[in-house]
């Protein structure tokens, strides 16, 4: 899931549109597209352990983000999004380190430069007054650390419908929410273009990190992929022509480091 934290500033109910209607788009669209794969490509059903871990995983990303932007929300953001970046990216290194063993010295380097990245280019300027929320942050972390967890467990060599079942996990409780606390949810016209597009991003991410965890080291895929606030800072950048700090320009430059340490160290020979 990808939503803005300027959206999410004033509460669940944002000050732009409904998060959770965002979401429920985002997730609706989701569970529609890879159904319709699945039905089209005609591929087999996932077992029901493997059904089992998706919805599961759907569910962690829910708790993640919902951990995440309510910190986000009531606290401040320098403690909050450090704090969330970087055990979602530990959590899934330590469980991939205990199942696997440890990688070579290139990538334990590589994966080390990484987490400081996250932390580096998480930071930013807080508010005076507010708590910190660094509770939410924790949860916001455990939640998205153990959805990469998770989702690194499918046992089968496919992804259309482990995905269809983790958008299915990720859609039923925030209906609930919106069900249960009458949240608003109804997004506008002229939004809809762009959680289309939000959900096909989203859709690519969490395939291609199935994909990442399938075909190589869980603790590798978790943390390339917890890179990407480095990719929102360029794009801010380079888009909507923000200045970038200089704790940005170094977190970009160790996640440059780490890329090519983590890449040269898992194509290196062994033995």
């Amino acid at each position: 899931m990808a939503w803005g934290a300027g959206d999410f500033g004033g509460g669940w109910t944002g000050r732009r549109a409904p998060v959770l209607g965002i979401a429920l788009g985002v997730d609706a669209i989701g569970v529609t597209v890879m159904v319709a794969l699945g039905v089209v490509l005609g591929g087999p059903l996932p077992s029901p352990t493997t059904a089992l871990l998706a919805v599961v995983a759907g569910v962690c990303s829910v708790a993640g983000i919902l951990g995440l932007y309510t910190g986000l929300a009531v606290g401040r953001m320098g403690v909050v999004a450090p704090v969330t970046g970087l055990i979602a990216a530990s959590l899934p290194v330590v469980v991939g380190i205990v199942a696997e063993g440890l990688p070579p010295v290139p990538v334990v380097v590589g994966i080390g430069a990484a987490l400081v990245a996250v932390v580096l280019v998480s930071r930013s300027a807080d508010l005076d007054g507010r708590p910190s929320g660094i509770e939410y942050g924790i949860i916001g972390g455990i939640g998205l650390g153990l959805f990469n967890v998770v989702v690194g467990a499918f046992p089968e060599d496919h992804v259309v419908w482990p995905l269809a079942l983790i958008k299915l996990g990720a859609l039923l409780p925030i209906a609930l929410l919106v069900a249960i606390g009458r949240r608003p949810w109804r997004i506008g016209g002229p939004i809809l273009p762009a959680v289309v597009a939000v959900a096909v991003l989203d859709l690519a991410g969490n395939g291609l990190y199935i994909l990442a965890t399938q075909a190589g080291r869980l603790d590798v895929a978790a943390t390339l992929s917890s890179l990407y606030p480095v990719t929102t800072i360029v794009l801010a950048v380079a888009i909507l022509r923000e200045r970038v700090t200089r704790t940005h320009l170094v977190g970009i430059a160790m996640a440059a480091v780490a890329i090519v340490l983590i890449a040269g160290g898992s194509t290196a020979p062994t033995g």
